[in-house]
């Protein structure tokens, strides 16, 4: 796939089929996602991979905490959006529920979507990103973003999808205690990933832009 192409197409995926996929592609995706630019080259991340019975055990802890309206517990801040930001989100909301079919007062359905978040959305495989508790959190959440922005254009070239997935890791315990994750490192983010359902109705959306020009000023070009 061409670079500017996969630019284009990329998008979140939120079903997969349930295919394995085969450790030597998931190497190549993460050798190429490791090429990713960070400050002065530090590279302060750290990476777990995690298939089969240790992800589905974190799917189930994640769903029995989620259920028991226990509280989040991010390592790293994940703030709520407002404004314009907010209503960005409602509208990718209101525009995912359009295409699973769930009606705005069906709470049974709301429920069941959120719950995929937290398993990962179903994915084959869950990728954790880590970095060392010693490294200031703002420069090495903006490398951790070129990582996973990186790692997910790179997933595209292997016929395979990805979903940014913040919720996976709201109860960061969970991960730490299933992966071993050592206490010494915090947990940043997770990305699900798998081979693309093309009949998974979320999957059609392509989520909208602003308008560049709403967004750009340009200086010294008249």
């Amino acid at each position: 796939m061409d670079i500017l192409e996969g630019i284009r197409e990329r998008k979140s995926i939120r079903g997969f089929k349930p295919d394995p996929i085969p450790k030597e592609i998931l190497q190549k995706v993460l050798e190429l996602g490791i090429r990713s630019p960070s400050a002065e080259n530090g590279q302060p991340w750290e990476i777990t991979v995690v298939i089969g019975k240790a992800l589905d055990e974190i799917r189930r802890l994640n769903i029995q905490k989620l259920n028991a309206r226990e509280p989040f517990n991010p390592e790293v801040h994940m703030h709520l959006h407002a404004g314009v930001y907010k209503e960005r989100h409602m509208k990718l909301a209101a525009q995912l529920y359009g295409h699973m079919g769930i009606d705005r007062k069906d709470k049974e359905k709301r429920t069941a979507w959120v719950q995929r978040g937290f398993r990962f959305y179903d994915a084959p495989a869950a990728i954790i990103l880590t970095a060392s508790n010693s490294l200031d959190e703002s420069p090495t959440q903006f490398d951790h973003g070129c990582l996973t922005q990186t790692i997910c254009m790179a997933a595209l070239g292997y016929g395979l999808g990805t979903c940014i997935a913040g919720q996976g890791v709201l109860f960061p315990e969970v991960a730490r205690q299933v992966c071993k994750i050592p206490d010494s490192q915090r947990i940043v983010m997770s990305i699900a990933i798998g081979y693309p359902d093309p009949d998974f109705p979320a999957n059609r959306l392509q989520s909208t832009r602003e308008s560049l020009e709403d967004i750009t000023t340009w200086l010294g070009f008249d």
